[in-house]
């Protein structure tokens, strides 16, 4: 038997179990059967001696300190949660003698010499810097020299068709809101409420004719969804047709023709987009190969005519500046219902609530049919507004009396706040499509007043 085995008579007096009392030279409690030999022995007492601390010597920090006076400790109730307890490191501090307590290190941060901080520190952000998410930092793209930064997640950078390469957002696009105001015209583009990315496109601009009146041109084209790069289309239309007008105007060209060169001319740079290799797939990959396509509408100002020319569903209207004289409507649409009005299969009411109302049979692309551009010359004789807008528009104010209820009473004097309400008012009514007008408000020539066309 080993000597650890050897049950040790119990000094107890009651048992550990049980409570009852015991007997000196029990092994067992006779009460539960305790195994009194498995209780340690109790330790020897050893009585607490006071430690003697020698005083500092002379030149020793606390040298000629007497005494030191602690604070009294706090009393805690058994019931309350224990007091922490710090180790010599977590609390910079010095002893009773006044010196530093072994093993603390003031709580700051240390460079490395000449200033570099430490490979181990962490680095504070500077104030008014946003700090990383971390769930996302691991993910965080970091923008190349003169990219794009996402406006969503703030921090990637932006692919060539507009996306965020780290959280996907689209962006924002420059012509999802247009707006330009040129001397006495103005136009607004917006992209809707409904459409990704606005395929509309507009621009005006004024020149002088050869005797030095002036000439004021207004342009707007929309992209054809259902073709390839619409966007593209409608842009190359608009810039290309403003170009050749601001050209052949000052020249002396007729405005009528100038318009009708103009439109050939834009219908020449939207049949080029076509020919770009792989282009159209590039661009977008969801839509068929249909060649870029779009419809154009413009106005002229010049020597007392007002003239226009289009080709596709995009209008002009008239409206006097006197509103006891009705507005009227100065294009034909290029499009089904149009044709079955013209046809007198139907009615102008019949055919425009038909489905197929806005299916186009006119338009700019290399798959169109026969170009046919269409010109008008008017010469008003009294003061009004010139309306040139898409179908994102006349959809909310379809005829001629809705388009002028609808357009500011002010907008004769204030072209660009007109355009502004009249965009507004598509969009009050469900923006379903982009929206774009352009506004040019018509002043009659004094009478007698020369034109070099001689049409005074």
């Amino acid at each position: 038997m080993k000597m650890s085995q050897i049950h040790q008579q119990t000094s107890l007096t009651n048992c550990p179990g049980c409570e009852e009392p015991l007997e000196t030279g029990d092994l067992f409690c006779g009460a539960c059967g305790y195994d009194l030999s498995a209780v340690p022995a109790l330790p020897d007492d050893r009585p607490t001696i006071a430690i003697a601390v020698p005083a500092p010597a002379a030149g020793e920090p606390g040298a000629g300190a007497t005494s030191v006076e602690w604070s009294a400790a706090s009393e805690v109730d058994s019931s309350d949660p224990p007091a922490p307890v710090h180790r010599a490191a977590d609390l910079p501090g010095r002893d009773s003698g006044g010196s530093a307590l072994p093993g603390t290190k003031p709580p700051v941060r240390h460079d490395e010499p000449g200033g570099a901080p430490r490979s181990d520190d962490f680095e504070l952000a500077a104030p008014g810097v946003p700090v990383p998410d971390p769930r996302t930092a691991g993910h965080t793209a970091h923008p190349a020299a003169g990219g794009r930064v996402c406006v969503a997640c703030r921090s990637g950078q932006v692919d060539p068709d507009g996306y965020c390469e780290n959280c996907g957002h689209a962006q924002p696009r420059e012509r999802d809101h247009m707006e330009q105001e040129l001397g006495a015209v103005a136009a607004v583009s917006d992209r809707g409420l409904r459409h990704h990315r606005n395929e509309d496109a507009f621009a005006v601009s004024s020149t002088a004719l050869p005797d030095g009146s002036p000439a004021v041109v207004a342009i707007v084209c929309d992209g054809v969804s259902s073709a390839s790069r619409p966007d593209e289309a409608s842009a190359a239309a608009a810039s290309t047709a403003n170009e050749a007008l601001l050209g052949s105007l000052p020249r002396g060209t007729h405005p009528q023709q100038a318009m009708h060169e103009a439109i050939i001319a834009a219908s020449e740079a939207v049949n080029a987009l076509a020919e770009e290799p792989g282009g159209a797939m590039e661009h977008d990959q969801h839509r068929h190969q249909n060649a870029p396509a779009c419809t154009l509408v413009g106005a002229i100002m010049a020597g007392g005519l007002l003239i226009v020319g289009w080709v596709g569903d995009s209008r002009v209207y008239w409206v006097p500046d006197d509103r006891a004289i009705a507005p009227a409507r100065l294009t034909e649409d290029d499009s089904w219902a149009a044709q079955m009005v013209s046809a007198g299969l139907m009615s102008e009411t019949e055919a425009y609530a038909d489905a197929r109302a806005h299916a186009i049979t006119g338009w700019l692309g290399a798959d169109a049919y026969d170009l046919e551009p269409h010109t008008a010359s008017f010469k008003p004789d009294r003061p009004g507004l010139v309306v040139v807008c898409t179908d994102g528009l006349w959809n909310y104010a379809e005829s001629a009396v809705e388009m002028a209820a609808a357009v500011p009473v002010d907008a004769h004097q204030r072209p660009l706040h007109g355009a502004q309400m009249l965009v507004g008012h598509a969009l009050d009514g469900g923006g379903h499509d982009n929206v774009t007008v352009a506004l040019l408000p018509f002043v009659v020539l004094p009478p007698g007043a020369a034109t070099p066309w001689n049409t005074a």
